[in-house]
């Protein structure tokens, strides 16, 4: 049955509703978009209303139903709320694409910042897991997106807690999918690279290539329930091949160069950790 259900589309595969978390911009918004296009009604979640209001009125002309929660992932209760306001729909997938980066000196850092990312990258993640996994077992079906990183496979100086945050992402995933995968639960693992979307802004990073989010959002759906871990886009792909048979600490120092360039313009007043400096 799950062999013949891997070549059907989004829809038979996994039913009428999808939840997408971060869907009022970047590859939140894109995966929306595309599972509208297959014809799977959305539950849109981010802080923006008005965002996600234009966005359902959008996808409204695809003929699928949309229902929007303007909600903060930080904020402890907003899982719990997201599971009671689509109690009566009958969800089958979990997109939690919602996330944030900082870069920089982690000396500079503010620390409040840094745990909010890990409330929005980690626990509220752990909590939308938590709480649709049972329903998805139950049903017999489902799928569950999470979105990783290319820096979640090292440790990444001058995006330190960032790039933790994958780590956990990309950890969670691995474990579910094995786990889930018996009650026909498909998990995966998105590990894009740089991508066009707000991120790079809100992360103070400069950032010259990247991938669409168009891109990560359809080959990431068409490897779930594929591949444990999908790396979306040309780019990826190729860091991937570039860093992979590296050892560990060797990717550290390389990350640490990449990083130097993408936020050498914070003036921090740091040195630049490829000058010499071990990472």
């Amino acid at each position: 049955m799950r062999r013949s259900r891997r070549g059907a589309g989004i829809l038979a595969r996994y039913g009428r509703w999808a939840v997408v978390t971060g869907a009022s911009e970047g590859i939140g918004e894109a995966t929306a978009r595309a599972l509208a296009a297959e014809g799977v009604s959305v539950v849109l979640i981010a802080r923006r209303e008005e965002r996600l209001r234009a966005l359902a009125d959008e996808l409204a002309t695809a003929g699928v139903a949309t229902k929007v929660l303007a909600l903060d992932l930080a904020r402890p209760e907003s899982a719990a709320a997201v599971a009671a306001a689509t109690a009566a729909l009958d969800v089958g997938l979990l997109v939690a694409a919602a996330g944030y980066g900082t870069s920089g000196a982690f000396l500079a850092a503010d620390v409040d910042d840094e745990l909010a990312m890990l409330d929005v990258n980690c626990r509220s993640v752990l909590a939308l897991c938590h709480a649709f996994a049972p329903r998805f077992a139950g049903r017999g079906r489902g799928g569950i997106v999470l979105m990783s990183s290319l820096l979640a496979f090292q440790g990444v100086p001058r995006a330190a807690n960032y790039a933790a945050t994958k780590a956990f992402i990309q950890s969670l995933a691995e474990g579910l999918r094995i786990e889930l995968r018996p009650s026909g639960v498909d998990v995966v693992a998105s590990a894009p690279g740089p991508t066009r979307s707000g991120f790079a802004a809100r992360a103070d990073m400069r950032i010259t290539a990247a991938e669409t989010p168009a891109v990560v959002a359809r080959e990431t759906l068409h490897a779930l329930g594929r591949a444990g871990t999908v790396r979306p886009g040309r780019l990826s792909k190729l860091l991937e091949a570039l860093l992979s048979p590296l050892p560990r600490s060797a990717r550290v120092r390389i990350m640490a160069r990449i990083m130097d360039g993408m936020t050498r313009h914070q003036g921090d007043g740091k040195e630049p950790l490829s000058a010499g400096k071990p990472a």
